[in-house]
């Protein structure tokens, strides 16, 4: 297998087993591969309602096709037809393609009284990058709109100053990047590619906490680009002060410029949103609905989109008018999980993560002094965010009996009450835990 297209041609056929062919025509037949990773399979989409019914619906299922092909884990990224592709390499980190998203533009950015201050101050970075609120750090719930605005300083940048280099990414690519160039014995070149840039974007920079060598790395990183008048946006899910096992120079380095807090949205605003997107994906609701979807919905944004791109997809489908019972049925099934708690291998990968271990060696008796400790960790854990008896703890670690989970969970205890590391360390994993969403 030599390329991403043989790839999609082989997790189509594959999928068959499962699904059927009608079904896979209708949501993957337009499907493109666009690039095969080291860890992830990344593949486009048409339009962002299929794009939120493959991640959602099929997610799961694909990324399992996806370990059968190469015997390993793989991740499943989906973009829609106006996406970028993440994490552009050194290479292609130009003006002709920098993350310009026409889908995220502060003109389709819904203002209400949660957001209008990180809005205007994203419109005001964006207008004069660099001599203005720098950093600027945007916080806030999961899908309240961070993203689309990081997004929208990038493509207005990019609008303005089409020679700026602009270079949008997750934390969790950057840490990636870093744990390659440290192996590859390439961090002259990783350096270059980011004191290179002129705008630098992070998304969920809280996941930064904790991890020393990519702290050090980007310490260097924002010291370099700070000092050349470059532009630094970031966003979290938390203030710095909340993120316990921060770097205190970072934590500084980060309230050095603007902090600019976004809350869940009003009932006018979530209206607004809905009518917005409505217009957006092309699809007629009646207010009494949009009304009854902002009054029972979630004030996530991220999830009254795919309420109705849910609408979309049954309307398509199905025909016929929206109605009260596709609405409820579409709330329903778009927030089923929605609170529900992370799963026991959530939470040891997150562990396992943090630690920079595999999760099989966490989950096999082994003594080793870099295990233990992040196995009694995933243990209380496991027993503050899962209904798990004691005995179902112990076998996510190789049968372990539940004195030794006792023991374990205790032994956390004791040592958050004596050892604000290991505190710190617990409530950055649980805070970040509460922030992921379950897949559906």
């Amino acid at each position: 297998m030599h390329s991403a297209d043989d790839v999609l041609r082989s997790l189509l056929a594959l999928l068959e087993k499962d699904i059927q062919k009608m079904t896979i025509d209708i949501w993957f037949s337009d499907a493109t591969a666009v690039e095969l990773r080291r860890d992830c399979f990344i593949i486009r989409t048409t339009t962002p309602y299929k794009k939120e019914i493959i991640t959602s619906r099929f997610g799961d299922l694909v990324k399992k096709t996806l370990e059968q092909i190469f015997s390993a884990e793989m991740d499943l990224i989906v973009l829609d037809a106006d996406e970028p592709i993440p994490g552009l390499d050194s290479g292609a980190n130009t003006a002709a393609n920098a993350p310009h998203a026409p889908k995220y533009t502060f003109d389709d950015f819904i203002v209400g009284a949660s957001n209008r201050f990180a809005h205007a101050a994203a419109i005001a970075v964006s207008k004069k990058p660099a001599h203005v609120y720098n950093p600027l750090f945007i916080y806030g719930g999961s899908g309240l709109g961070k993203t689309h605005l990081m997004r929208a300083i990038a493509s207005s940048i990019q609008r303005d100053r089409p020679h700026f280099r602009i270079l949008y990414l997750r934390c969790e690519d950057f840490t990636n990047e870093v744990i390659a160039a440290i192996q590859n014995g390439s961090m002259e070149e990783f350096r270059n590619k980011y004191n290179m840039v002129d705008v630098l974007l992070i998304d969920d920079i809280q996941f930064i906490a904790g991890k020393e060598q990519t702290q050090n790395e980007f310490f260097n990183t924002f010291n370099t680009l700070y000092d050349a008048h470059k532009q630094i946006v970031l966003t979290s899910d938390r203030p710095p002060r909340e993120m316990y096992t921060l770097d205190k120079r970072i934590q500084s380095r980060f309230e050095m410029g603007l902090l600019a807090d976004i809350q869940p949205p009003d009932y006018e605003t979530k209206i607004a949103i809905l009518k917005q997107k409505c217009i957006n994906i092309d699809l007629d609701v009646p207010d009494t609905l949009l009304k009854y979807i902002a009054t029972n919905a979630t004030a996530n944004v991220r999830q009254l989109e795919g309420i109705l791109n849910h609408l979309k997809a049954d309307h398509d489908l199905e025909g016929g008018e929206i109605t009260m019972d596709t609405v409820r049925r579409s709330i329903k099934d778009i927030l089923i999980g929605t609170g529900s708690k992370p799963t026991p291998s959530l939470i040891i990968e997150e562990v396992c993560k943090y630690y920079n271990i595999k999760p099989d060696r966490i989950k096999v008796k082994n003594q080793s002094k870099d295990i233990v400790v992040p196995r009694q960790i995933a243990c209380y854990i496991l027993q503050q965010l899962t209904d798990l008896s004691l005995k179902e703890i112990g076998t996510q670690f190789g049968g372990q009996h539940y004195t030794t989970v006792i023991s374990s969970i205790n032994k956390i205890k004791n040592e958050m009450r004596d050892n604000p590391e290991i505190a710190n360390i617990v409530k950055d994993l649980m805070s970040n835990l509460s922030e992921i969403e379950p897949s559906t």
